[in-house]
């Protein structure tokens, strides 16, 4: 999943889908911001003027009675005037002497009234070090609905005479049902808004993606075999202007591409063909060279099979000149090299022939049984174990004598032919590469002699593994399959 990419009309219909989503939730926390903002205003404005109304209430008729310093004495008379001014006003609050003690508490009866009651001293202690002489205290239990006020009650002279407690409860009923009003009416308007956002980001989307999807599709048909066709796109953005440009550029470009890559390409295989066909004719010739100087080197006038071994060199020279014949005569007619002449051959026989032409005593050749008949092409066969004899004679090492050894082994549903050699061995970097075209240790050479023994082999519809060891040696194995 955290590889997956997502289109860019998918990428366009979403964001304006949440754009209208981030909206609409950034309204709505802004209304409730400032709905209760309002309603905390709104609530500290409504305490206060009832407090300003029982504070000129009480002043006037204190004052009407000169009684600011007298409360103490006259408090019964005093009481029903307190509690009156509560019903008047609607209203509940307490009255305290300087010191704390109650004078008056409009929620609790005479008869109940208790002196002991008193206001808590640090309430008293905040009330009256703040700068305004009042105090509001918000309720810690019942947080936005209950709080209340304390304040200083000053005489005419400027001398504070008691303090007035005021507590208040504030009404969210109606608001709160207003709010819940709003909000429903809002999710209407949003949701439909969102219906409307969703049809508009989908067609504006396709139309923004269209051209896109128009050049994807051409793109993806063009390629160095197809007819490429170039893009025109009517009333298109700079930016897909742009684009279209620089396809139609790289079509004109690739088309130049295409013609130099054709001849490039028809040169390359020629060449390829020349050099495959250089090395199947150059690779019978060492051997050759070998085969007339070891003739030389053994030639006994006087020897009794003398006759056996002239005729013997001129059937293994005929058969490498042969090779050679058929090679330059595909070459000549502009074919490929020789087609396959599958016929039934005693491989031990040709095998031998194809030992004969290198050095005596280096090869060591055994076989399961003294003829076996299988079903091959004699020429191609020949040139499949010349290629692997001579590179396991150049696997040597100069500094060690060479070893080697092909051994022929028929089974009941294949024939087994194992090519080892005591060379230096295959590397680990070289292990995967040994039977492609134009790979070679030599310094010499093309390195087409192993990848043309591999397509050969499968040809007939047979397999070449190895085994290696550094410093020691390889083991070829060709394994033919029974052919019905």
């Amino acid at each position: 999943m955290a590889n997956r990419k997502f289109s860019l009309r998918f990428r366009v219909f979403y964001s304006m889908i949440l754009l209208v989503v981030m909206t609409s939730i950034l309204i709505l926390g802004a209304t409730f911001y400032q709905y209760y903002s309002q309603s905390d205003d709104y609530n500290l404005r409504r305490l206060e003027r009832k407090e300003t109304q029982v504070k000129n209430h009480l002043s006037y008729i204190l004052d009407r009675e000169n009684a600011f310093n007298s409360i103490e004495e006259n408090q019964p008379s005093f009481y029903e005037t307190f509690e009156s001014i509560a019903l008047i006003h609607k209203v509940e609050y307490a009255l305290f002497n300087m010191e704390g003690t109650p004078y008056f508490y409009s929620y609790v009866k005479s008869k109940n009234f208790d002196q002991d009651q008193k206001l808590d001293s640090n309430i008293r202690d905040k009330l009256l070090e703040s700068n305004r002489k009042r105090i509001v205290v918000q309720n810690e239990e019942e947080r936005g609905r209950f709080q209340s006020s304390y304040s200083v009650l000053f005489d005419d002279q400027g001398q504070p005479y008691a303090i007035l407690y005021f507590p208040y409860f504030e009404d969210v009923s109606f608001s709160s049902t207003e709010l819940n009003t709003f909000l429903i009416r809002l999710f209407q308007i949003y949701f439909f808004m969102l219906i409307v956002a969703i049809i508009i980001a989908y067609f504006i989307s396709s139309y923004m993606t269209r051209p896109l999807e128009t050049i994807r599709a051409r793109i993806d048909r063009t390629g160095l075999l197809k007819g490429n066709e170039k893009i025109y796109i009517s009333n298109a953005s700079k930016e897909v202007d742009s684009l279209v440009n620089s396809y139609n550029s790289m079509l004109d470009a690739l088309e130049e591409s295409i013609a130099k890559l054709a001849r490039s390409e028809r040169e390359q295989a020629w060449q390829e063909m020349a050099k495959q066909v250089a090395h199947e004719i150059k690779n019978p010739l060492t051997p050759m060279r070998l085969t007339i100087q070891s003739f030389q080197q053994r030639f006994d006038p006087n020897d009794p099979k003398i006759n056996q071994k002239v005729i013997d060199f001129s059937k293994i020279m005929i058969e490498q000149i042969d090779t050679m014949s058929e090679v330059a005569t595909a070459f000549s007619n502009f074919a490929t090299l020789p087609k396959l002449k599958i016929e039934a051959e005693d491989v031990v026989e040709i095998t031998g022939l194809s030992i004969d032409i290198f050095e005596p005593k280096i090869i060591q050749f055994s076989s399961s049984e003294k003829e076996i008949i299988w079903n091959i092409d004699r020429t191609q066969w020949i040139r499949i174990m010349t290629n692997l004899l001579q590179n396991a004679i150049q696997a040597v090492p100069q500094d060690r004598e060479p070893i080697i050894r092909v051994h022929i082994e028929k089974h009941t549903e294949f024939l087994k032919i194992e090519i080892q050699d005591n060379g230096s061995g295959i590397s680990e970097e070289n292990i995967t590469k040994i039977f492609e075209p134009k790979f070679t240790t030599k310094t010499g050479g093309m390195g087409l002699g192993l990848a043309i023994v591999k397509n050969s082999i499968n040809s007939l519809e047979g397999t070449i593994t190895y085994e290696t060891e550094e410093n020691k040696g390889t083991i070829f194995t060709i394994q033919l399959k029974k052919q019905k």
